[in-house]
């Protein structure tokens, strides 16, 4: 089946040039009530796999079923990522079945018992105080920016700097060498962007350059060990901790699911605020706890992730065969009817919230949720004390991506 006849002709979400400018809210509302699982196609090898397009998965019930089947649906046979650039070479996709996000079980399950080690409630909650400092220090200094010069960009002053300062904190990486891990990110999530990465060789390039980075900082740790996560994952590497290489890749994942997600997801969310001003003022006089967990359902960071099909099997209703790529839709879940009262509304005081901002559920669940949500509150109350008077000066310059809900720049002034 192909996608409903009264959507435009080759209408493919994950089109890098339609993600730049908007979210396709009403195109998903269309696919969820007419056909909720169809098929896409695609140019053989646009999105750098040898097939012809995948199933669209739309619903909020369905993107939950295929999460939590990994037996069914796998993230090892062509990784999580639903679009490369079509010039990607086939080994350069499959080197990047060694990132935990693109691992089935058995080999996930072993490698996610072991770094969840740092993400405890205990760990994470030991953070608190430091990101909360850090925070304050993040919007005191946008403060005076603002000031100073009138405006400032609320993405680079403000939306990147907690999680980036948080992911490095936590695995003990110098200040010194914080931008590069930023530059680095930037480069990998936006290789659809000219902006961050004008050619293959860039992102590939800043690939290498962070992967060798974090392998070096493993292999310090062992020669020299220190209290901190590095050293919990790979210190003992025979009594069941990380190699130096699966560790690198870690790292990768971290700076971009941690770093990038999170960034993107505050960046949305005070735009979200000053474009609902009774929802900021209330914000502000009630500091809701729900606030976080609707700002991540609102942003939805990751449009999509795929899975690929283990065997020929019916979903919603349609017949998928074995070995085709289906998508899961986060950002059309996230505004299912059927699961939320007026999903269209920013409401920070949403309860209950069962969004997918961080994933279906199933072993792929987003590992870092509490340090996310944690990032989100401190961050936001901390705006909301010094720069309550908070406005927009300019519209949201969107990233060109196939898979992430990014903004590059937002423009604000107190």
């Amino acid at each position: 089946m192909s996608c409903p006849r009264h959507l435009t002709d080759g209408f493919d979400p994950t089109d890098p040039d339609l993600l730049r400018s908007r979210v396709p809210l009403p195109e998903f509302a269309r696919l969820r009530e007419t056909a909720p699982v169809s098929w896409c196609p695609q140019r053989r090898g646009a999105s750098g796999y040898d097939d012809e397009g995948y199933w669209a998965v739309t619903r909020h019930a369905d993107v939950k079923y295929v999460s939590t089947q990994p037996e069914l649906f796998s993230s090892w046979a062509n990784t999580a990522i639903i679009r490369f650039d079509e010039s990607i070479q086939r080994d350069q996709i499959d080197v990047q079945r060694l990132i935990m996000l693109n691992m089935d079980p058995p080999e996930h399950t072993r490698v996610r018992q072991i770094v969840q080690r740092g993400f405890t409630p205990r760990a994470v909650n030991s953070l608190r105080d430091a990101l909360r400092e850090r925070a304050l220090k993040i919007v005191a200094e946008a403060a005076r920016r603002s000031r100073d010069e009138g405006s400032f960009d609320f993405v680079s002053d403000i939306a990147v700097e907690l999680p980036l300062q948080a992911i490095t904190e936590l695995i003990g990486v110098p200040q010194e060498d914080r931008s590069r891990i930023f530059d680095w990110s930037n480069t990998m999530a936006g290789y659809h962007d000219p902006d961050y990465s004008v050619t293959k060789e860039a992102g590939i390039e800043a690939s290498m350059d962070f992967l060798a980075y974090a392998m070096n900082l493993a292999a310090a740790r062992k020669e020299c060990p220190a209290k901190d996560i590095v050293t919990q994952l790979v210190a003992a590497e025979d009594s069941g901790n990380l190699s130096t290489d699966e560790f690198g890749f870690f790292v990768i994942l971290l700076a971009v699911a941690g770093n990038e997600t999170t960034r993107n997801a505050i960046t949305h969310g005070m735009h979200a605020l000053l474009t609902h001003p009774e929802q900021w003022e209330r914000y502000k006089s009630e500091r809701p706890p729900t606030a976080a967990e609707e700002i991540v359902r609102w942003a939805t960071p990751v449009v999509s992730f795929q899975r690929t099909a283990t065997q020929d099997l019916v979903l919603g209703g349609q017949q998928v065969k074995k070995g085709d790529r289906v998508g899961m839709f986060y950002a059309s879940a996230n505004n299912d009817p059927e699961v939320f009262t007026d999903p269209e509304s920013f409401d920070v005081g949403r309860d209950p919230n069962p969004h997918l901002g961080f994933g279906g559920g199933g072993p792929h669940f987003c590992l870092g949720k509490s340090l996310a949500v944690m990032e989100i509150d401190l961050i936001f109350n901390a705006i909301a004390d010094a720069l309550p008077d908070l406005r927009l000066v300019g519209e949201p310059r969107r990233l060109r991506s196939a898979w992430l809900n990014g903004v590059k720049e937002l423009r604000v002034a107190a």
